[in-house]
């Protein structure tokens, strides 16, 4: 049996597999607010009452938010760059294993929606999976014959926070990042990037502003604006995604998270990658998700 745990700033979910990737159980409770200790103490019991119900034991993985700190440095084994802050710095992996007396196999988001996806989701039987998760932000996480890419820095798939490639005159010098840059690919492809461009564009204050999913069916109903706002997204994107296939060459790339609701984009995007893809053939697939939002917690089963 694999127990996957897909832990959220507002809940903590667990899933229980078998072998065969069969749901034997799933259940969420609240994430404890701002308590480290009382996270910890929720996760355990969580994997103690599944594994009393189910009669039986199992491995567990972890999908967190934020990674932890790679081997050699100053914070190595410390969790860093969680939205739930209450975790950074913590040994969060070790915690949890001390607590649950075995090893554990921890991963970000990102990372358990490609390794879900590449398991038995939309890349399975793909030997390189690139799995993104647009929505809030832009994350992604790579998977090459069935093992996540982890990297050196523990950075692999950071690709949201690469400058926008091809970037013309009206781009410069793009909007601020929260990492401390300027014009980062989140912040033109994740849904408020969409969104916060478009309204930049029309001029339309705070009262006024469009969510990513008004402009995407105003655009549905013929307006211009919106349905200009969203090609010019198809072209960020291909632009984007055209440096992975560059550089990764994946079979597969999959799109999750809110904007990878769109459908058009699994048309629209691979025809103009084309012409940024340093290749007369490409075979390499854009496809929705099979798993959605249950991606991140499958992924945390199916971990080493």
């Amino acid at each position: 049996m694999k127990l996957g745990i897909d832990l959220g700033g507002t809940k903590i979910e667990i899933i229980a597999l078998d072998e065969s990737g069969k749901t034997l159980l799933r259940h969420r409770t609240a994430t404890p607010d701002d308590d480290y200790q009382a996270i910890i103490k929720c996760i355990t019991q969580l994997v103690v009452d599944a594994e009393t119900k189910l009669k039986q034991s199992g491995t567990v993985g972890i999908c967190t938010p934020g990674s932890l700190s790679p081997q050699g440095s100053p914070n190595s084994g410390l969790l860093r760059n969680s939205n739930s802050v209450c975790l950074n710095g913590q040994p969060f992996k070790s915690d949890l294993e001390n607590a649950l007396n075995r090893h554990i196999a921890i991963a970000n988001d990102a990372n358990c929606f490609a390794l879900s996806e590449a398991t038995d989701g939309a890349g399975k039987g793909a030997n390189v999976v690139f799995g993104v998760i647009i929505g809030t932000g832009t994350g992604a996480g790579i998977v090459i014959n069935g093992k996540v890419l982890t990297g050196a820095n523990a950075i692999a798939g950071e690709w949201g926070h690469n400058p926008l490639p091809w970037v013309k005159d009206d781009e410069l010098p793009g909007q601020d990042c929260y990492c401390g840059k300027k014009g980062c690919i989140e912040t033109w492809l994740s849904g408020a990037g969409f969104a916060r461009n478009y309204n930049l564009k029309t001029e339309l204050n705070e009262s006024q502003a469009f969510t990513a999913e008004q402009i995407v069916k105003k655009a549905q109903q013929g307006d211009v604006n919106c349905e200009n706002t969203l090609q010019l997204y198809e072209d960020r994107m291909a632009r984007g995604l055209s440096h992975i296939i560059n550089i990764l060459d994946p079979d597969v790339i999959v799109l999750g998270g809110g904007m990878s609701n769109i459908s058009r984009l699994y048309t629209n995007v691979p025809k103009l990658w084309r012409k940024y893809i340093f290749s007369d053939y490409i075979s390499t697939r854009l496809v929705p998700p099979k798993h959605g939002d249950s991606s991140g917690v499958r992924g945390a089963a199916w971990l080493d």
